[in-house]
């Protein structure tokens, strides 16, 4: 079996170490141990343990704003944009679930540089939800009479926690998560004349 490369085997490793026993008890000495590589090899790939946290928080925040913005790009309605942004956030938990742990329990470890950094791209994502939301009304296709920024913030509360409980071993698939989250965000905001339309009836789950 090839081995993987060595800041892959790093970040793997101090993933699980962070997870388990918080940043601040692992040592660059036990993730350069456990991940079978050497203090060369850790410094020529990050300046520092508070980088290599860094570089965790960054690449999950940095897939979600790829997908977020892909389906801005690729779909035409807010309501389309939506429902693929929802479904793309919920897909990432199978590749990125640790990262987004290790986050909520130690991202306040990290530098002011490298937090403002993420805090900013956070930003944004809330600010292309916001959007999202706002566009749907304004054409008629979501509910004008949900606020804005509750609608995209009990979104991001719903599919934020998922966490915390999802397990790659559990009776659903992220897949089925995801399509499960989207017919529930889709249902809420969606007018009555915009559920009807036969292009948005892939939003929905059905019994058959």
């Amino acid at each position: 079996m090839k081995k993987k490369p060595t800041k892959e085997r790093i970040i793997e490793t101090a993933l699980l170490l962070f997870e388990e026993n918080g940043f601040h008890a692992v040592t660059v000495d036990r993730i350069v141990k456990e991940s079978n590589s050497s203090k060369g090899g850790f410094y020529h790939n990050f300046k520092s343990k508070d980088e290599l946290l860094y570089t965790v928080h960054d690449s999950f925040i940095t897939y979600i704003l790829d997908k977020a913005e892909d389906a801005y790009n690729r779909y035409s309605t807010p309501a389309e944009r939506l429902y693929e942004t929802v479904r793309s956030f919920v897909m990432m938990f199978e590749l990125y679930r640790p990262h987004v742990t290790v986050f909520y329990q130690e991202s306040l470890y990290l530098s002011e540089e490298y937090y403002e950094t993420i805090k900013r791209k956070r930003r944004r994502y809330k600010n292309m939800m916001f959007r999202l939301v706002d566009e749907g009304i304004a054409c008629g296709d979501f509910r004008k009479e949900i606020p804005v920024p509750i609608t995209s913030m009990a979104i991001f509360g719903m599919t934020n926690w998922t966490y915390k409980w999802y397990k790659e071993t559990g009776q659903y698939s992220i897949q089925e998560i995801a399509n499960i989250y989207a017919d529930l965000v889709m249902n809420a905001v969606l007018t009555k004349e915009a559920s009807s339309k036969p292009e948005y009836a892939r939003f929905f789950l059905t019994s058959e």
